[in-house]
């Protein structure tokens, strides 16, 4: 018999009958946490059978406003009432508003709107191939761009094949060349690296799959350095670290960076629907002619209308006051605890990366231990606890995370 004379109709009504439903009929390509979230509001989601859970990791940095932001759902509302998608075969009456108040936000002149960050990424890495042929004079078919290593900028067949991680690529070549990888933190690298083919250097401002990893004091600005000497473009990828998470509207500014391409993801649109952005100045963006590069749903009105809200939520700079102020209260109370399964704490802003000392690992079973406590956190690269909560979390909302999470991290190392 087949999967699908197996899977009925009847409607799942338990977590397990969810989860099984769920393993049945897609793909093995997550191993989420066994919880079945129903409904959201705030920093608090609750399961199908009314178990409330605070949410620490906000769908990797895409819900940096909560769930159900008021602002946002009626925002989002009111575009459903007049129009969802135009395509870019016209024009709509959202887009261009939006495309003003994101360009003014990151104070350059264009950009170009996608819907998720690997497509952003993916557009970013045209743009500066482009860029290279057309401004810069590279050579036909030599545009080299850098990457760091640890980076995770997506699951594309291009992104991967500039991923250090061996399971992001095994048995998905041929991979795509023109790519370098030079260590992370390192700028020393990055300039031995940098020669009259190279393009651009592309990096997180902080590697977030990486394990919330900061890189050393003056990396970002040698890297402004030398990307200005070379004439190569400094693509930073603020997908993750962008739009308030580390206590700043980009992480850029933590080192006073401009970079020549941002590109934006995840909270651009509230965790709403997808919308991602690549931002960049006329010289740069402006090598694109009409057909060169698309999107059916990129630009649409929907995520547009969410956009604006975002962006001008962002103008009143409380969230990104609040992710400094509490996240400065989330370290100092992580380090103070000063608990022996804990090697490290890394991170800015509402982002911690809690790494667990051997013993302690793999740190996933931090992560099922918290969700018994209800707390949803998420690990990666196995050594690492992350913690990423909304950007409007209260301080007692906090106070009651990490009266649960310091327990958990002090038994770290119990089976």
């Amino acid at each position: 018999m087949t999967t699908r004379e197996h899977v009925g109709t009847a409607q799942p009504r338990t977590s397990r009958e969810h989860i099984e439903l769920v393993e049945r009929t897609t793909a093995h390509n997550y191993h989420p946490l066994p919880v079945v979230v129903s409904e959201a509001e705030g920093c608090w989601v609750t399961d199908v059978e009314g178990r409330r859970y605070l949410d620490m990791l906000a769908a990797y940095s895409a819900l940096n406003f909560g769930h159900r932001h008021p602002e946002l759902i009626a925002a989002a509302k009111e575009q459903l009432d007049r129009v969802t998608l135009t395509s870019r075969a016209f024009h709509n009456d959202q887009m261009g508003p939006f495309l003003r108040d994101l360009t003014e936000l990151c104070g350059m002149d264009l950009a170009l709107l996608m819907n998720s960050g690997a497509e952003a990424v993916e557009t970013a890495i045209k743009t500066a191939r482009k860029w290279g042929y057309e401004v810069k004079g590279i050579a036909p078919d030599r545009a080299k761009v850098i990457v760091a290593g640890g980076n995770f900028h997506g699951r594309t067949i291009t992104i991967i094949s500039f991923s250090t991680d061996e399971g992001s690529s095994r048995n998905f070549g041929p991979l795509t060349p023109g790519f370098e990888v030079v260590p992370y933190g390192d700028a020393a690298a990055l300039e031995a690296a940098m020669d009259e083919d190279t393009v651009a250097f592309l990096v997180e401002p902080i590697q977030g799959e990486a394990g919330v990893v900061v890189p050393p004091e003056g990396y970002l600005r040698r890297a402004r350095e030398l990307c200005t000497e070379r004439n190569v473009l400094l693509v930073a990828d603020e997908i993750q670290t962008g739009l308030g998470r580390t206590g700043t509207t980009f992480a850029c500014e933590h080192d006073g960076v401009r970079p020549d391409l941002f590109i934006l993801g995840k909270a651009l649109a509230g965790g709403i629907v997808p919308l991602s952005a690549v931002v960049a100045d006329e010289e740069i963006l402006g090598v694109f002619k009409p057909g060169e590069h698309g999107s059916t749903f990129g630009g649409n009105p929907l995520a547009c209308a969410i956009g604006r809200r975002v962006v001008a939520m962002l103008r009143t700079g409380e969230f990104q006051e609040a992710s400094a102020r509490l996240g400065a209260h989330l370290h100092s109370a992580l380090r103070a605890a000063d608990i022996p399964t804990v090697e490290e704490i890394r991170g800015r802003g509402l982002w911690a990366g809690i790494q667990l000392v051997e013993s302690a690992r793999p740190a996933r079973r931090s992560a099922e231990r918290l969700l018994e406590e209800g707390v949803l956190a998420k690990d990666t690269q196995e050594s690492t606890l992350r913690l990423a909560p909304p950007l409007v979390i209260s301080q007692e909302e906090l106070e009651w995370g990490l009266e649960r999470i310091l327990p958990v991290l002090r038994n770290a190392a119990t089976v």
